[in-house]
């Protein structure tokens, strides 16, 4: 793990920050959530709390799958970072509904596609702070250790099992959606090797300026 200080910490914020972004403009957009988020949205609607609220909801309960399979004690900080991320989205929502309300197909399209990115973004982003990842990106990569698979192809499967719960709870599932399947490992498996090399680059100069400092 890397040694946590402030300048990880921001990064492990901005990165939640960047995400939180992408998933509430996915879903004003109106063509279609990711499976995950989709399922949030839907148990918001058909049950009640906030989308945000069930975030943190379905986090514990991906927590004790994740304990189970990596045969490791329950990561608790993962709960911590679902709770930032739950109000992360629900902060965004709260913004986007009273400020932006596409209607356009262009417009939606714009809106999902920059979503789409900076999930990606902001995931690798936050991930490489190794702090604590959401509960469904360390099931992502228990899955990838288990299979010894590509991040695409574990991403890939569990989208498609969230993808059958939120039809269950009637959630905005669209075109987006199955664009989400295809394109959200792809784009995340991307981001992660280029996120790494930029910010082993800006901690290292950040180093040796504080080095040069003392």
């Amino acid at each position: 793990m890397k040694k946590f200080s402030v300048t990880t910490f921001s990064i492990f914020t901005c990165g939640i920050f960047i995400l939180t972004l992408g998933v509430s403009l996915t879903i004003i957009s109106d063509l279609g959530a990711s499976p995950f988020d989709a399922l949030l949205v839907g148990l918001s609607k058909n049950v009640g709390l906030t989308v945000g609220s069930w975030e943190v909801l379905i986090a514990c309960l991906l927590i004790g799958c994740n304990s189970c399979l990596s045969k490791q004690r329950p990561e608790l900080l993962g709960l911590v970072t679902a709770f930032i991320a739950g109000l992360g989205i629900d902060m965004w929502l709260f913004l986007f509904n009273h400020l932006i309300e596409p209607n356009l197909w262009i417009s939606k399209i714009a809106f999902y596609g920059l979503g789409l990115i900076a999930i990606g973004l902001g995931t690798s982003i936050y991930l490489y702070a190794n702090f604590a990842p959401i509960p469904v990106d360390r099931l992502t990569l228990v899955l990838q250790t288990i299979t010894r698979l590509s991040i695409l192809f574990t991403r890939t499967i569990i989208y498609l099992v969230f993808l059958f719960a939120a039809i269950i709870f009637n959630g905005p599932i669209g075109i987006g959606t199955l664009l989400t399947i295809c394109l959200g490992g792809l784009i995340l498996n991307y981001f992660m090797p280029l996120t790494q090399k930029v910010l082993d680059r800006l901690l290292q100069h950040i180093i040796a300026n504080s080095a040069k400092e003392t």
